[in-house]
């Protein structure tokens, strides 16, 4: 077992806590953190115990650090459970920011992670450690009777996890970009997330190397990843990447399908039906776990519970850096509020948003009200208000899983994720693109576009991908919102195809663009054209894509568009003729 963390001594002279002795170097990083967070200072200082031992029922000794305000009266305590170590940035982040304002902070290391007993598998655990975990608090003397949590990505499934069977003293949490689906991140649009999940899976293979190692591994990381995801069969190009980590990984890929057994342990659904606590959500319109905030949002406001959310235009591996100041400055609202009791300082909608072009507003819901506009895929790559005449000849692509379609930019785990310039996809002989003149006016989009295709193929196993693109007056095209379907065999007939939700000023004079193509590799899996199953296939089928226009069926763009901003009263200006 891998050595509990390990921190400075401290001098003899400074104060102590519970026999534990403060440092005060970190008083200097804590005010320094303040001032680049644009967060108000710190209000107390802090003792550090680390490699707390916290039993489990299996008799599994996990491994946590505890942050100790020096206050009489701390805040509340404040639980963060992760698989990526107690060391910074969480440490600083999600622990050492909370107790030196006045929370007891419990920063806990998952099973199998970190000096943590016990194997690792991702999310099957976590609903049963979490609850031990709550055991072992009610137990400690400095436990002040109520606890929030808070935390990202993972550190949200865990925060699920226990809201599957919420304990009573359970006063909220913060959900920042976090999944409670795993089937529905992994599989949901019919084909396999493969650049998040198989990077994710080599980064956690690697995450506990000695620091020479580690550092190689990251120098080369996206490249080792490139050349996996391009190899066949996906299975065992995988398993040659990872080497002996992450064994569980195949088997993701093993269990397409939605309804079957093996995710019921990774699907936290049912924290949906259960959670009674004040939910803060945290987000970006880029981040790959987008649906499943907004769903969260959806299901827990329509069952009255307290929730808000906070979209920022933002990507998953931004929500530390360009996204830290507001969800510090958020979560430290929420938890004043709801956990500590404190009066707000100021208060808050229901719902705040980042638009693009404009900058934040304040909803009462999500979606707001809007009009509808709609805009044509018409022949010679146009995009119009008007529908093509019915005699209108179709557009078609030749897709190549040889030469599969590249992802440019959108909702992956990568540091080419987000708003990227994709006008090489306009140019590819296997994208169709569609550009409508210039807008004579300012359009607002806010929810999800949808794409009606008249599609049809010549084989039956295909996926689609469809984008909605800004071009600008230069002619720079940079994604909006993207949209992405395995289509089950038969492969024919209209298909509808709902795009990522946005909020997005069209500045007058730019244009919109739909680009029409048959994969995004390797965001996510190929489709082959065989039907074989995806961890073994490795024969590979071009296939002929065809769009209609005319007699064989009218293609569309749907937007929820509005001339103006969403007024006070979610009531909308319609967007009328201005598409």
């Amino acid at each position: 077992m891998q050595k509990p963390d390990a921190g400075p001594a401290a001098p003899a002279a400074l104060p102590t806590l519970d026999g534990v002795r403060f440092a005060r170097p970190h008083q200097f990083v804590d005010r320094a953190l303040s001032r680049a967070l644009r967060i108000t200072p710190p209000t107390s200082d802090y003792a550090v115990r680390r490699g707390v031992g916290i039993p489990m029922r299996d008799g599994a000794i996990l491994r946590a650090t505890h942050y100790a305000p020096a206050v009489d009266t701390p805040l509340g305590t404040v639980l963060v459970r992760g698989p990526y170590g107690r060391s910074f940035p969480f440490s600083l982040m999600y622990a050492r920011l909370y107790a030196a304002r006045g929370y007891h902070v419990l920063l806990q290391s998952v099973r199998g992670t970190f000096g943590s007993g016990g194997d690792f598998v991702p999310m099957v655990n976590e609903a049963a450690d979490a609850a031990d975990t709550v055991v072992w608090l009610r137990q400690q003397p400095w436990f002040t009777g109520s606890f929030a949590t808070i935390g990202l990505s993972y550190l949200g499934f865990t925060q699920w996890a226990l809201l599957s069977d919420p304990p009573p003293e359970l006063a909220a949490a913060v959900v920042t970009v976090g999944p409670h689906d795993f089937h529905a991140s992994s599989w949901g649009t019919g084909s396999f997330s493969l650049n998040d999940f198989l990077g994710w899976s080599d980064m956690v293979a690697h995450q506990e190397d000695a620091m020479p190692r580690r550092l190689a591994f990251q120098t080369r990381a996206a490249r080792r990843l490139e050349r996996a995801t391009l190899a066949l069969p996906v299975g065992s190009a995988g398993r040659d990447l990872l080497g002996a980590g992450s064994p569980w990984y195949e088997s993701w890929i093993e269990h397409p399908g939605a309804d079957d057994p093996f995710w019921e342990t990774m699907r936290m659904t049912a924290a949906l039906d259960r959670c009674e606590v004040p939910v803060l959500l945290l987000s970006g319109w880029q981040d790959l776990f987008l649906e499943q905030t907004l769903l969260q949002y959806r299901h827990l406001r329509d069952r009255g519970v307290d929730v808000a959310m906070t979209v920022g235009p933002w990507a998953h591996i931004d929500m530390i850096t360009k996204a830290g100041g507001t969800a510090a400055a958020e979560t430290l609202s929420w938890l004043g509020s709801h956990l500590a009791g404190l009066p707000p300082a100021t208060h808050r909608s229901p719902v705040r948003v980042f638009v693009a072009h404009h900058g934040w507003i304040d909803l009462p819901d999500w979606p707001p009200a809007t009009g509808e506009g709609v805009l044509y895929l018409q022949p010679a790559g146009r995009l119009a208000a008007a529908p093509p005449p019915g005699d209108a000849a179709p557009s078609t692509f030749r897709y190549d899983p040889a030469d599969p379609t590249p992802t440019v930019g959108g909702r992956l785990l990568s540091q080419h994720s987000g708003y990227r310039d994709d006008s090489v996809l306009a140019r590819r002989a296997d994208v169709l693109s569609f550009t409508s003149g210039p807008l004579d006016a300012d359009l607002y989009v806010f929810g999800n576009p949808v794409i009606e295709l008249a599609h049809e193929s010549d084989i039956d196993h295909v996926d689609v991908f469809v984008r909605v693109s800004e071009v600008d007056a230069r002619g720079r095209s940079r994604n909006v919102s993207d949209g992405y379907q395995r289509l089950n065999p038969p492969a024919q007939g209209p298909i509808r195809i709902e795009l990522d939700a946005i909020a997005h000023r069209f500045p007058a004079g730019t244009h919109i663009r739909v680009l029409v193509a048959g994969g995004s590799h390797p965001r996510y899996a190929r489709n082959l054209g065989t039907g074989e199953p995806v961890l073994t296939g490795q024969r590979m089928v071009p296939s002929v894509h065809t769009v209609h226009h005319g007699a064989g069926g009218m293609s569309r763009l749907i937007l929820p568009a509005s001339a103006g901003l969403p007024s006070p009263d979610g009531g909308a200006d319609p967007a009328g003729d201005r598409v």
